[in-house]
């Protein structure tokens, strides 16, 4: 009971911190419209008939009360586009995020945790995994099994593990030497006990941070991979993919390009703002 207080009064605080960053709480008001609007993306637009059905009669059209973002090469609507690609975008950079700190978080705490050779061996696989570029490694994997989202999700999952491992591992080691972790070993916890009730808890923060600003990442490499075509492929709407769809037309109708230029930038630049605030908010040394 204590516990679960304790921890209520530490969110608490963190959030208390939190809120006095102004540009924390943009970012965060930013990023909620974002995933309010690719929550209800099928009451904004219609998937199959504005965002997917090609129509000539209707093709590159301005923005206008009609069609408020106008029109593609195919008159496909661009607002609809917009929205659910939105979906597709946000969903690739929390699952990507989400499995790649999961595994990551498991390798990195227990090679932080047991050390030896199964450390030496892990952490070897990994600097040689880090050596390579992770938008190069992404290619290759994507390359080798073929351009689809189940793909492009394997891919970018992957290249992120060694970074979270690495992580992960670096803030269980500050932890691992503290009297309270060798209190737990001396009354007879298990391993497994240990870590998910004294390690990761106490590294929680430089780990929160990270995975916040891995899903911008996330979100970048997947725009990057669909923009050379490598990602989602069509008919399906992706901001990376509708940057280079528009890359022939972006001199008679710039909107094409800055539209979804502009979407993918506010996105990173609100997480970024979020992920910033919380290093700050979970920062020991700047309470306030």
């Amino acid at each position: 009971m204590e516990k679960k207080y304790a921890k209520k009064s530490q969110i608490k605080e963190i959030w208390r911190r939190m809120k006095k960053n102004k540009l924390a709480m943009i970012g965060l008001a930013i990023f909620c419209i974002l995933v309010a609007m690719s929550l209800s993306a099928d009451l904004i637009a219609d998937y199959q008939e504005s965002a997917i059905k090609q129509n000539g009669s209707l093709r590159l059209q301005p923005p206008s009360w009609e069609h408020y973002f106008g029109t593609d090469q195919y008159g496909r609507d661009l607002l609809a586009r917009m929205v659910h690609g939105s979906r597709v975008s946000l969903s690739i950079g929390f699952f990507t995020t989400g499995i790649s700190l999961l595994i990551g978080g498991i390798l990195g705490a227990m090679t932080g945790y047991y050390g030896g050779i199964f450390d030496e061996i892990v952490m070897r696989l990994m600097d040689i995994l880090l050596s390579i570029p992770s938008i190069l490694l992404a290619i290759a994997i994507v390359s080798a099994m073929g351009p689809s989202l189940l793909n492009l999700l394997i891919a970018i999952t992957i290249s992120q593990i060694p970074g979270f491992t690495r992580i992960v591992r670096s803030t269980v080691l500050t932890v691992v030497g503290e009297d309270y972790i060798e209190a737990a070993r001396a009354c007879g916890s298990k391993d497994f006990r240990i870590i998910t009730n004294d390690v990761l808890p106490n590294a929680i923060g430089p780990i929160i941070v990270q995975g916040t600003m891995s899903v911008a990442k996330m979100i970048l490499l997947a725009a990057g991979l669909s923009f050379i075509g490598l990602g989602i492929q069509p008919p399906q709407p992706e901001w990376g993919y509708m940057l280079s769809e528009a890359r022939e037309y972006m001199r008679d109708y710039p909107y094409l390009v800055v539209i979804p230029g502009i979407a993918i930038a506010i996105s990173v630049f609100s997480i970024n703002l979020i992920g910033d605030g919380l290093r700050d908010a979970l920062d020991p040394r700047l309470k306030n």
